[in-house]
Protein backbone atom coordinates (compact mmCIF):
# COMPACT_ATOMS: atom_id res chain seq x y z
CA UNK A 1 0.00 0.00 0.00
CA UNK A 2 1.01 3.68 -1.05
CA UNK A 3 -0.19 6.66 0.74
CA UNK A 4 -0.25 10.04 0.13
CA UNK A 5 -1.12 12.11 3.18
CA UNK A 6 -1.89 15.71 2.71
CA UNK A 7 -1.28 18.69 5.39
CA UNK A 8 0.87 16.43 7.71
CA UNK A 9 3.00 19.55 8.82
CA UNK A 10 1.36 23.02 9.39
CA UNK A 11 2.65 26.48 6.98
CA UNK A 12 4.38 27.68 10.22
CA UNK A 13 6.46 24.52 10.55
CA UNK A 14 7.59 24.55 7.29
CA UNK A 15 8.21 27.88 7.27
CA UNK A 16 10.78 27.36 10.71
CA UNK A 17 11.97 24.20 8.78
CA UNK A 18 13.50 25.74 5.60
CA UNK A 19 14.90 28.81 7.79
CA UNK A 20 16.85 26.50 9.73
CA UNK A 21 17.81 24.63 6.63
CA UNK A 22 18.74 27.73 4.92
CA UNK A 23 21.34 28.32 7.82
CA UNK A 24 22.38 24.76 8.24
CA UNK A 25 25.68 22.59 6.90
CA UNK A 26 24.76 20.20 4.45
CA UNK A 27 27.10 17.29 3.97
CA UNK A 28 27.24 14.62 0.76
CA UNK A 29 24.36 12.19 0.51
CA UNK A 30 26.54 9.52 0.16
CA UNK A 31 27.77 9.83 3.46
CA UNK A 32 25.06 7.57 4.94
CA UNK A 33 24.04 5.03 1.79
CA UNK A 34 25.09 1.74 1.32
CA UNK A 35 28.02 0.49 -0.85
CA UNK A 36 25.96 0.38 -4.03
CA UNK A 37 23.41 3.34 -3.21
CA UNK A 38 26.32 5.19 -3.05
CA UNK A 39 27.16 4.83 -6.80
CA UNK A 40 23.61 6.07 -7.50
CA UNK A 41 23.08 9.32 -4.64
CA UNK A 42 23.66 12.46 -5.93
CA UNK A 43 21.77 14.68 -2.76
CA UNK A 44 23.10 16.54 0.28
CA UNK A 45 22.00 16.41 3.62
CA UNK A 46 21.93 18.64 6.68
CA UNK A 47 24.30 17.73 9.62
CA UNK A 48 22.60 15.93 12.23
CA UNK A 49 25.50 17.53 14.90
CA UNK A 50 23.57 21.07 14.69
CA UNK A 51 21.25 21.42 17.51
CA UNK A 52 19.10 23.56 15.79
CA UNK A 53 18.23 20.75 13.21
CA UNK A 54 17.87 18.39 15.75
CA UNK A 55 15.35 20.16 17.40
CA UNK A 56 13.53 20.61 14.12
CA UNK A 57 13.78 15.93 13.88
CA UNK A 58 12.31 15.95 17.15
CA UNK A 59 9.47 18.14 16.10
CA UNK A 60 8.76 16.24 13.31
CA UNK A 61 9.16 12.98 15.05
CA UNK A 62 6.20 14.01 17.45
CA UNK A 63 4.21 15.62 14.65
CA UNK A 64 4.24 11.98 13.59
CA UNK A 65 3.53 10.28 16.78
CA UNK A 66 0.47 12.69 17.46
CA UNK A 67 -0.89 12.12 13.85
CA UNK A 68 -3.58 9.67 13.27
CA UNK A 69 -3.66 8.64 9.83
CA UNK A 70 0.07 8.08 9.78
CA UNK A 71 -0.33 6.01 12.70
CA UNK A 72 -3.14 3.69 11.80
CA UNK A 73 -1.64 3.33 8.28
CA UNK A 74 2.41 2.88 9.43
CA UNK A 75 1.65 1.55 13.03
CA UNK A 76 4.66 2.31 14.13
CA UNK A 77 7.55 -0.11 16.90
CA UNK A 78 10.49 1.92 15.86
CA UNK A 79 11.49 4.97 13.65
CA UNK A 80 14.87 6.01 12.76
CA UNK A 81 14.78 9.98 13.33
CA UNK A 82 14.33 11.45 10.00
CA UNK A 83 17.09 13.27 7.81
CA UNK A 84 16.55 15.86 5.48
CA UNK A 85 17.65 16.25 2.42
CA UNK A 86 18.79 19.03 -0.37
CA UNK A 87 18.19 18.19 -3.82
CA UNK A 88 19.94 21.38 -6.08
CA UNK A 89 20.21 21.59 -9.72
CA UNK A 90 21.59 18.40 -11.37
CA UNK A 91 21.22 16.25 -8.47
CA UNK A 92 19.28 12.88 -8.31
CA UNK A 93 19.13 9.67 -6.52
CA UNK A 94 19.18 6.91 -9.12
CA UNK A 95 17.16 3.39 -8.35
CA UNK A 96 17.83 1.65 -5.13
CA UNK A 97 15.57 -0.13 -2.48
CA UNK A 98 16.37 1.19 0.75
CA UNK A 99 18.34 -0.83 3.26
CA UNK A 100 16.61 -3.98 5.27
CA UNK A 101 17.62 -3.14 8.50
CA UNK A 102 19.46 0.48 9.66
CA UNK A 103 21.08 1.51 13.06
CA UNK A 104 19.16 3.44 15.62
CA UNK A 105 20.01 4.92 18.73
CA UNK A 106 18.19 2.12 20.13
CA UNK A 107 19.84 -0.40 18.05
CA UNK A 108 19.38 -2.15 14.50
CA UNK A 109 16.04 -1.66 13.01
CA UNK A 110 14.57 -3.42 10.11
CA UNK A 111 12.55 -1.55 8.22
CA UNK A 112 9.37 -1.49 6.91
CA UNK A 113 7.64 1.69 5.50
CA UNK A 114 9.52 4.83 4.32
CA UNK A 115 8.21 8.47 4.13
CA UNK A 116 9.46 11.34 2.02
CA UNK A 117 7.82 14.33 3.63
CA UNK A 118 8.02 17.12 1.23
CA UNK A 119 8.90 20.84 1.99
CA UNK A 120 8.64 22.75 -0.95
CA UNK A 121 5.94 23.60 -3.48
CA UNK A 122 6.30 21.91 -6.36
CA UNK A 123 5.82 24.41 -8.58
CA UNK A 124 9.08 25.94 -6.48
CA UNK A 125 11.05 23.39 -8.45
CA UNK A 126 11.52 20.95 -11.72
CA UNK A 127 12.04 17.79 -11.73
CA UNK A 128 12.74 16.04 -8.45
CA UNK A 129 9.79 13.59 -8.46
CA UNK A 130 9.66 10.72 -6.49
CA UNK A 131 9.22 7.49 -8.90
CA UNK A 132 8.27 3.74 -7.53
CA UNK A 133 8.41 0.88 -9.10
CA UNK A 134 5.44 -1.16 -9.00
CA UNK A 135 3.55 -4.21 -10.34
CA UNK A 136 0.99 -1.36 -12.24
CA UNK A 137 4.31 0.34 -13.61
CA UNK A 138 6.04 3.68 -12.68
CA UNK A 139 4.63 5.83 -10.28
CA UNK A 140 5.64 9.65 -10.34
CA UNK A 141 4.84 11.71 -6.86
CA UNK A 142 5.59 15.46 -6.48
CA UNK A 143 2.92 16.54 -3.32
CA UNK A 144 2.53 19.89 -1.72
CA UNK A 145 4.51 21.42 0.71
CA UNK A 146 3.75 19.45 4.13
CA UNK A 147 2.58 16.25 2.51
CA UNK A 148 3.40 12.75 2.61
CA UNK A 149 3.89 9.70 0.70
CA UNK A 150 4.02 6.47 3.05
CA UNK A 151 5.55 3.13 1.12
CA UNK A 152 6.76 -0.42 1.71
CA UNK A 153 11.06 -0.20 1.65
CA UNK A 154 10.91 -2.99 -0.35
CA UNK A 155 9.75 -0.45 -3.13
CA UNK A 156 12.62 0.08 -6.13
CA UNK A 157 12.59 3.43 -6.27
CA UNK A 158 14.64 6.95 -7.71
CA UNK A 159 14.00 10.97 -7.13
CA UNK A 160 14.48 12.26 -10.81
CA UNK A 161 17.09 14.82 -11.31
CA UNK A 162 16.33 18.45 -10.17
CA UNK A 163 16.66 20.21 -13.23
CA UNK A 164 16.04 23.57 -11.90
CA UNK A 165 15.01 25.47 -8.23
CA UNK A 166 15.69 23.04 -5.17
CA UNK A 167 14.16 20.55 -3.78
CA UNK A 168 13.67 19.73 0.03
CA UNK A 169 12.46 17.01 1.93
CA UNK A 170 12.31 15.15 5.24
CA UNK A 171 12.69 11.40 4.63
CA UNK A 172 12.87 8.67 7.28
CA UNK A 173 12.21 5.20 7.78
CA UNK A 174 10.30 2.67 10.54
CA UNK A 175 9.56 -0.84 12.01
CA UNK A 176 5.99 -1.26 12.11
CA UNK A 177 4.20 -2.99 15.22
CA UNK A 178 2.93 -5.31 12.07
CA UNK A 179 5.39 -6.85 9.44
CA UNK A 180 3.01 -7.72 6.58
CA UNK A 181 1.64 -5.36 4.25
CA UNK A 182 -1.04 -6.91 3.95
CA UNK A 183 -2.06 -7.22 7.22
CA UNK A 184 -1.24 -3.58 7.84
CA UNK A 185 -3.81 -2.66 5.16
CA UNK A 186 -6.36 -4.84 6.09
CA UNK A 187 -6.16 -3.09 10.17
CA UNK A 188 -6.05 0.24 8.24
CA UNK A 189 -9.10 -0.51 6.45
CA UNK A 190 -10.88 -1.49 9.56
CA UNK A 191 -10.05 1.19 11.27
CA UNK A 192 -10.56 4.12 9.01
CA UNK A 193 -14.30 2.29 8.17
CA UNK A 194 -14.76 1.85 11.85
CA UNK A 195 -13.77 5.33 12.91
CA UNK A 196 -16.21 6.98 9.68
CA UNK A 197 -18.94 4.64 11.13
CA UNK A 198 -17.97 6.62 14.35
CA UNK A 199 -18.68 9.83 13.21
CA UNK A 200 -21.38 9.30 11.43
CA UNK A 201 -23.38 7.26 13.67
CA UNK A 202 -21.56 7.55 17.13
CA UNK A 203 -20.95 4.28 19.31
CA UNK A 204 -23.30 1.58 17.54
CA UNK A 205 -23.29 -2.37 17.27
CA UNK A 206 -21.68 -2.32 13.79
CA UNK A 207 -18.87 0.08 15.62
CA UNK A 208 -17.98 -2.28 18.19
CA UNK A 209 -17.99 -5.37 15.81
CA UNK A 210 -15.36 -3.85 14.01
CA UNK A 211 -13.61 -2.45 17.14
CA UNK A 212 -13.39 -6.21 17.95
CA UNK A 213 -12.31 -7.68 14.90
CA UNK A 214 -9.83 -4.79 14.70
CA UNK A 215 -7.92 -5.61 18.17
CA UNK A 216 -8.40 -9.26 17.72
CA UNK A 217 -6.56 -9.19 14.92
CA UNK A 218 -4.06 -6.99 15.77
CA UNK A 219 -3.67 -8.98 19.01
CA UNK A 220 -2.63 -12.06 16.79
CA UNK A 221 -0.28 -10.23 13.88
CA UNK A 222 1.39 -7.52 16.40
CA UNK A 223 5.27 -7.51 17.33
CA UNK A 224 5.67 -5.33 20.39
Amino acid sequence: MILCIDKVLSGDQIQRIRQALDASDFRDGRETAGWHARTVKRNQQASSQDPAIAALRDEVMQTLSAHTLFQIAARPRRMKPVMFSRYQQGMTYGNHVDDAVMPTPQGPMRTDLSFTLFLGDPDSYEGGELVTETTQGEQRFKLPAGSMILYPSSTLHRVDPVTQGERLAAVGWLQSQVRQPEQREVLFDLDTTRRQIFERDGKTAEFDAISKSLANLLRMWAEV
